[in-house]
């Protein structure tokens, strides 16, 4: 994966809560966003399962979501940071987020294949997400598997889950 020189991935800090609120309201309908108060408890208890592109001044994406040994994304989890496992089996993944600026320009593809890169150095088992019909062929180019309808009512909206498995 080639990152442009001007950017670069790193994981979060709580330094970069207002802007990772901003972008999360920008791209998701209010009933599907995470709260500034979610995405807080998110960075303090797994800021290493947040990625950010950034070029130190903007954050153009982020991937974030946890680690645990339930092997379905369920919405309870959602807001609760203290289900995160550092050593669970499956990468949650809760959002794929890009700033509409910088939309269209690859940007979440090249954060998601770091992502699966650490999933995988991490020894995790794989990653699942919930997305909705429109994104099933996106995920599937980094070789998710739609699994179905998810259970997950978040936001009143029908998803798929994704599985890519190692």
């Amino acid at each position: 994966m080639t990152v442009p020189q001007t950017w670069t991935i790193r994981h979060a800090t709580v330094a970069d809560l207002d802007a990772l609120a901003s972008i999360e309201a920008e791209c998701f309908p209010a009933a599907e966003a995470a709260s500034r108060d979610s995405l807080q408890a998110r960075l303090q208890s797994y800021p290493e399962c947040f990625w950010l592109l950034t070029d130190d001044n903007h954050i153009a994406s982020f991937i974030n979501g946890f680690a645990t040994n339930r092997a379905d994304l369920t919405d309870d989890m959602y807001d609760d940071a203290t289900q995160h496992d550092p050593h669970g089996a499956w990468q949650m993944i809760f959002g794929v987020d890009t700033a509409p600026l910088y939309q269209h320009h690859g940007y979440a593809s090249m954060l998601m294949q770091q992502v699966i890169e650490d999933s995988r150095a991490r020894g995790r088992k794989g990653l699942v997400l919930t997305c909705k019909d429109r994104l099933v062929g996106f995920y599937a180019r980094f070789g998710y598997k739609d699994e179905g309808i998810s259970g997950s009512t978040h936001g009143n909206v029908v998803w798929h889950q994704m599985r890519l498995t190692f």
